[in-house]
């Protein structure tokens, strides 16, 4: 059979559920020519989103943990297509894809229509401000790396600018609001905390980190980490309360002014800085896409199959999927396990649905909870362990159980065996604690 001859499978999105599945079905059928494998992502390179909020505290280095999708792909089986998806049109079985530009404005690619015989949709979530108004201009979102470096160098930037006035530090100059207190928000506070200290230590002598630097947490639940086991709120509440980071619960923002956050009730808290991590959505691009069903939030709705609605040839998985849950009234969350799980299911599915076999219907597995307050601690809950129970867990074993969670997305792109021996091989070079430029 000729190349062209074999079913062709595309994969669009390559955050943690896609290239985790790229991946895979490169290894088991792209090397073998059993079938021909593309992943589509408008990005080259790649970096776990839970990561993110230390790229932008500084924390992390970008380049030591990104991943080139060209190199992926070659040393994989598949092939990667720089684009865009914004078009799908199920009855020809193609995709639309963007025309590309570099920096200058020079067209890299044409718009393009890419075929497919099964397509998997992975485009992930992003930031949902819900229109509110300010946001857009004046707040960051931590979606994409680029928007996470962004981040870290206005935090530095305004260390700097501090430093080098002639007039004393002024009130919310050094300040730092972020909205939402889910996994990232409540994260980025505790790394803020940390590395902004280590940011001023490099001789900004003329920063007082306990007068001049503060850290709000505004969250517009009763409680931080509200979709997380109450427990595990409270601990994690206590934990930043120690840290002096303050943590304003029932507290929602009516509108993001260029230097601060107002709230519904009118109160004003001035910061220089501000990261919107409240809420998320899938891409606008879905929103009725092909005459696909999609939610209020524009997931595709799939069946436990992980098949869209309205055409058993689309599939989606991860954030921008709405998968329902059997015993529940709410779908799966978009979380990283959850990513993990359909990515490692969607392979089985497509090597039966090549082989002319049923499908099967996929059941999410909660294994529980973490959340990492960088070098202070990390607390979480764990289920699975005891039949029917779950159990609270916090310190060296928490930041173990923590790691675990990249080191298998790690094993997924690269095997288990590289995996460890990169772990134990990394080395370490004379350089800053913290990203300083």
């Amino acid at each position: 059979m000729a190349n062209s001859e074999l079913h062709h499978v595309v994969v669009v999105g390559g955050g943690a559920a896609g290239l985790e599945l790229a991946t895979s079905l490169g290894d088991k059928l792209g090397k073998k020519g059993l079938a021909r494998v593309t992943l589509v992502d408008r990005a080259r390179t790649h970096i776990w989103k839970p990561l993110l909020h230390a790229v932008a505290a500084g924390s992390l280095r970008r380049s030591q943990h990104e991943l080139n999708y060209l190199a992926q792909a070659h040393w994989h089986g598949f092939r990667y297509r720089f684009g865009e998806l914004i078009g799908i049109d199920p009855a020809a079985r193609t995709i639309t894809l963007a025309a590309s530009m570099d920096e200058e404005g020079r067209e890299i690619s044409p718009e393009q229509a890419l075929s497919y015989d099964t397509l998997v949709v992975a485009v992930g979530s992003i930031t949902n401000d819900f229109g509110t108004p300010g946001a857009a201009q004046y707040a960051v979102p931590l979606d994409t790396p680029d928007q996470a470096s962004r981040f870290n160098r206005r935090l530095v930037n305004a260390f700097m600018r501090a430093q080098d006035q002639d007039s004393p530090v002024r009130p919310g100059q050094l300040h730092v609001a972020i909205i939402g207190a889910g996994a990232t928000g409540t994260e980025l506070s505790a790394e803020l905390h940390r590395t902004a200290r280590s940011i001023i230590e490099y001789g900004l002598d003329k920063i007082d980190p306990e007068k001049d630097l503060r850290i709000v947490l505004l969250e517009a639940a009763d409680r931080i980490l509200p979709a997380l086991p109450p427990k595990l709120s409270a601990n994690v509440f206590a934990e930043l309360t120690k840290l002096g980071i303050i943590v304003r619960v029932g507290a929602r923002v009516s509108e993001v002014l260029p230097d601060g956050v107002r709230l519904s009730d009118g109160e004003v808290i001035p910061s220089e800085l501000v990261v919107w991590a409240a809420g998320v959505k899938a891409p606008d691009v879905l929103a009725g896409i092909g005459g696909l069903e999609t939610n209020r939030i524009n997931q595709l709705v799939v069946r436990q199959t992980l098949q869209t609605t309205r055409d058993d040839n689309i599939f989606a998985i991860g954030d921008c999927a709405s998968c329902p849950r059997p015993g529940s009234k709410q779908p799966v969350p978009p979380r990283a396990q959850a990513a993990h799980q359909q990515a490692d299911f969607m392979v089985k599915q497509i090597v039966a649905r090549l082989a002319g076999r049923p499908l099967r219907n996929y059941v999410y597995r909660d294994f529980g909870s973490l959340v990492s307050l960088g070098g202070h601690s990390t607390v979480g809950s764990l289920m699975g362990f005891v039949v029917g129970h779950s159990f609270f867990i916090e310190g060296m074993f928490a930041r173990l159980m923590y790691r675990s969670l990249y080191k298998m997305h790690e094993a997924a792109l690269h095997g288990g065996g590289r995996t460890l021996l990169g772990t134990m091989l990394l080395g370490s070079r004379p350089a800053p604690a913290v990203k300083l430029h």
